[in-house]
C-alpha cells in the first residue's frame, strides 16, 4: 500500500552560449559538455525504462535558453564536429594506453560512451529536443518551463511588466518547442517574490517550486511542513524542497558524490597529459580545458589520486540507491500516521549534477527507479502536477521573498560584485516598456523592437550575476552583461531617433537570435497573458 509520494524534480538549464562570430568558442562547451555526460545518459536511461515498462515518473524543467540551444543548427553542427573530436582523442587515448592494464580499459570506456553518444545523436538527427518531447506521458517524464532567459525574478520584479515578459516568452517557447502548455513553472534560482503567482496563474501554471525555508516560512504556517504543497492566494500551488533528501545528494561532507570510490571531476587529461600530445584536442586558443577523460576516483581528501575504476563505482552507486530509498521509505513511514493524505517527499536537482559533476549520477538514478518500481510498494513516484489532481484541496498561505540560493534569499545576485547591473536593467526595462507602448511604424522599427526585446531578455539572465559572485569566468559574463546592454541602448536611441542602422539590426538579429518568434508587444503595460500567448 503506497505511504507516500516521491517527486523527482530535475532542473535543467544553461545560459545561452552561442557565438557564430567566431569559429570555435569556449564557452560553448558548456552546451557540448551537458550534452554528452548528462542529457544523453539520461535520455538512453528513460528510454530503456520505458522499452521494460517501469515507471519513471519524473518532473523535468527544459529552461527557453537551453531548448533554443538545442535547436539551433549551428550549435547542433558545432556539437557533432566537438563530438567528433572527443573520439578522436578516446582513440589516441586507446593507442597510447595500449601496454598499460590500469589505464587502457578507460580508455575503451570513453570510446564506447562517445561512440554511443555519436550514434544516439544520428538517431535523433541532432533533434534532442524530440526525444525529450517522446519521453512525456503517464509513467514518464512532466516537463515544465521557466522564465524566458532564467531572470531572477524578484530582483527583476521592480518591473512588472519585465516580469510579466520573462514568464509569457518563458510558456511560449515552451509550446513553441515541445507542442503544448506547461502545467508547472520552475521559478528561476527557485527566486519568489510575492505576486509573481499572480501572473502564473494568468498563464494557466498550476504550480511551481521553493526551497524548504520558502514554504516554512509561509503565512500562515503550513500544517504539513513541506510535506504537502499550499495554494498561494492565486491559487497556484507551492511545493517545497525536503531537505534530507537534498542533503543526501547535495551535501559536499554528507553526499553520495563525494564518496571515494566515485570518478574524480578535476582529475582530466586536459590538464594532466604533455601539452603537446593534447594540444590538437584543445580549442584553437590553446588553452587548457576539460576533455571529459578522467582516469581517476575521489580517493579522499589530502591524498594521492587513485585510479578510477568503474564497476566498483557502480556497485557504489548501487548501494546509495538502496540507502535513499530506505531513507524515504523511513520518512513516509514516520509522517503517514500523523497527515490525513500521504505526504510528498519533493527532491528537486540541477539536472547537470547526474552525469557532469556527479558521473554516476544516472547509473544510481537507474538504480533507484528499479529499486522503487521492483522492490517495495511503499513510495510511489509522482509529479506535482499528478499530485494535484489527486488531492485537490490544500491548505492556502502566503509565502515570503526567498530563493535557494547561500542564506536562502537574494545575496547571491545581489551582493558587492554584481550589484552594478541593476539599475541598467531596471532603466532598460522600463525603456522596453515605454518603447512597446509606444508601437511600430515601419517594418524595420518593428525588427529592431524584437531585437531590443532580445536584447533585455539576455542581459537579465540569472546566470551572468550568478558567475560574477561565484569568480567563475567573471570576464565572459561581465562582458556579456556589457555587450546586451549596449545593443539595447543602441536600438532603443536609434528608435527614438528614427535613425535605424539596417545592417547592424541584421548582424545583431543574426548574432543573438533566440526567440525568432518574439513579439515585442508583450512589454505593453497593462497586457493580458492567455490573449498573448501564440
Amino acid at each position: 500500500m503506497t505511504k507516500g509520494y516521491l517527486a523527482l524534480v530535475l532542473h535543467t538549464h544553461l545560459p545561452y552560449v552561442r557565438h557564430p562570430e567566431e569559429e570555435d568558442f569556449l564557452e560553448e562547451d558548456w552546451l557540448f559538455e551537458a550534452i554528452t555526460e548528462t542529457y544523453i545518459p539520461l535520455l538512453e536511461l528513460f528510454r530503456r525504462l520505458r522499452a521494460e515498462g517501469i515507471n519513471f515518473r519524473i518532473t523535468m524543467s527544459l529552461t527557453p535558453p537551453l531548448l533554443s540551444m538545442l535547436a539551433d543548427p549551428l550549435l547542433q553542427e558545432r556539437y557533432r564536429r566537438h563530438l567528433g573530436k572527443l573520439i578522436d582523442l578516446a582513440q589516441s587515448e586507446v593507442a597510447r594506453t595500449r601496454f598499460d592494464q590500469t589505464f587502457q580499459p578507460l580508455a575503451q570506456h570513453y570510446l564506447a560512451k562517445f561512440q554511443m553518444a555519436k550514434r544516439f545523436y544520428e538517431e535523433y538527427n541532432s533533434d534532442l529536443i524530440r526525444a525529450f518531447r517522446e519521453l512525456e506521458g503517464p509513467g514518464g517524464l512532466e516537463i515544465i518551463t521557466s522564465a524566458a532567459t532564467h531572470g531572477f525574478l524578484p530582483l527583476l520584479g521592480i518591473n512588472r511588466e519585465a516580469t510579466r515578459a520573462q514568464i509569457h516568452l518563458g510558456v511560449q517557447t515552451h509550446e513553441f518547442y515541445l507542442g503544448r502548455r506547461p502545467k508547472g513553472f520552475w521559478l528561476p534560482e527557485c527566486g519568489y517574490n510575492p505576486g509573481d503567482d499572480e501572473i502564473l496563474a494568468s498563464y494557466g501554471i498550476r504550480y511551481f517550486i521553493l526551497d524548504s525555508h520558502g514554504l516554512l516560512h509561509a503565512t500562515p504556517r503550513p500544517r504539513y511542513a513541506t510535506y504537502a504543497p499550499v495554494y498561494c492566494p492565486s491559487a497556484v500551488a507551492a511545493f517545497g524542497r525536503d531537505w534530507e533528501s537534498s542533503k543526501q545528494v547535495w551535501s559536499a561532507q554528507e553526499g553520495y558524490p563525494g564518496d571515494p570510490e566515485y570518478r574524480e571531476f578535476y582529475r582530466d587529461i586536459g590538464y594532466d597529459l604533455d601539452y603537446e600530445y593534447i594540444k590538437p584536442y584543445l580549442h584553437s586558443c590553446g588553452v587548457r580545458t576539460q576533455t571529459g577523460i578522467k582516469y581517476y576516483r575521489i580517493t579522499g581528501q589530502n591524498c594521492e589520486k587513485q585510479p578510477y575504476n568503474p564497476q566498483a563505482a557502480t556497485e557504489r552507486a548501487a548501494v546509495h540507491a538502496g540507502n535513499f530509498m530506505f531513507n524515504r521509505q523511513k520518512q513516509v513511514e514516520y509522517l503517514a500516521p500523523k497527515m490525513d493524505r500521504p505526504p510528498i517527499i519533493v527532491a528537486p536537482y540541477d539536472a547537470e549534477l547526474f552525469g557532469h559533476w556527479w558521473y554516476e549520477g544516472p547509473q544510481w538514478l537507474e538504480f533507484l527507479l528499479r529499486k522503487l518500481h521492483y522492490d517495495q510498494n511503499e513510495l510511489e513516484l509522482i509529479t506535482p502536477g499528478d499530485y494535484l489532481q489527486r488531492h485537490p484541496t490544500n491548505q492556502v498561505a502566503q509565502p515570503p521573498m526567498c530563493s535557494w540560493g547561500y542564506k536562502g534569499y537574494n545575496e547571491v545576485w545581489l551582493e558587492g560584485s554584481n550589484d552594478w547591473i541593476y539599475r541598467h536593467l531596471h532603466m532598460a526595462a522600463d525603456r522596453m516598456v515605454e518603447l512597446a507602448d509606444r508601437g511600430h511604424r515601419s517594418e524595420l522599427e518593428r525588427r529592431a523592437l524584437n531585437q531590443a526585446g532580445r536584447e533585455l531578455f539576455l542581459a537579465q539572465s540569472s546566470d551572468w550575476a550568478f558567475i560574477m559572485k561565484t569568480k567563475t569566468m567573471v570576464p565572459y559574463a561581465v562582458r556579456r552583461t556589457h555587450q546586451h546592454i549596449a545593443n539595447f541602448t543602441g536600438l532603443y536611441e536609434q528608435i527614438k531617433a528614427n535613425q535605424l542602422d539596417e545592417g547592424w539590426l541584421a548582424h545583431l538579429e543574426h548574432t543573438n537570435n533566440i526567440f525568432p518568434f518574439l513579439d515585442y508587444t508583450i512589454f505593453k503595460s497593462g497586457q493580458s497573458a492567455l490573449s498573448t500567448v501564440v
